[in-house]
């Protein structure tokens, strides 16, 4: 019998790397022999716009090629969205909504419109600025999202970034998979 299919939606602002993400995190479950899709949404692409991706993992083929309507999990680069964007829309009672911010859970879970979710935080971006020298929230996070869902391996992931990354020097890499390491360790919820 197959796993049910995982979908993940990510809530960022453009520039953030959700993009990128959602794809990595996609690219990393087919090299473990998982079936996946990671997309963005596309809209006004400016930067700093309000921006969607999506990511689906499963054992099984996948039918769908859509919006994700109802997430199992969400992911949030960028905490000022939670006053204008309903991230928990249509996430079901026992979802995950993982949130890049200082703060701990409990101040988060009053901003959110999603009863009965589990919520998870982690301070990507000090991370990012501390390992990687720029504000790029996306490889913290997916740090994080490996320790909330195990839907990838971590050096499956590591392997990948060295792989991306490489072209733009070791010093990225490292500071990369430091940065998805420590979030994996740091996340809270």
């Amino acid at each position: 019998m197959a796993k049910k299919l995982l979908e993940i939606r990510w809530h960022a602002r453009g520039g953030q790397g959700a993009k990128t993400a959602a794809g990595l995190f996609a690219k990393v479950a087919v090299e473990e022999g998982k079936f996946s899709q990671g997309s963005p949404e596309y809209g006004p692409e400016r930067t700093g716009a309000p921006i969607q991706a999506y990511t689906r993992i499963s054992d099984s083929e996948i039918r769908i090629h859509s919006a994700i309507d109802s997430p199992d999990v969400v992911v949030v680069l960028d905490a000022t969205l939670l006053d204008t964007v309903n991230v928990c829309d249509g996430i079901a009672d026992g979802g995950i909504v993982m949130v890049n911010t200082k703060d701990d859970p409990d101040k988060v879970r009053p901003k959110l419109r999603g009863a009965g979710v589990r919520v998870m935080t982690v301070d990507a971006t000090q991370i990012s600025l501390d390992e990687i020298r720029a504000p790029f929230p996306n490889a913290p996070m997916m740090g994080a999202l490996v320790k909330a869902t195990g839907a990838i391996t971590l050096q499956t992931l590591f392997a990948d970034v060295e792989k991306k990354f490489k072209r733009k020097g070791q010093a990225i890499v490292d500071g990369n998979i430091r940065a998805l390491k420590r979030a994996y360790d740091e996340v809270r919820g």
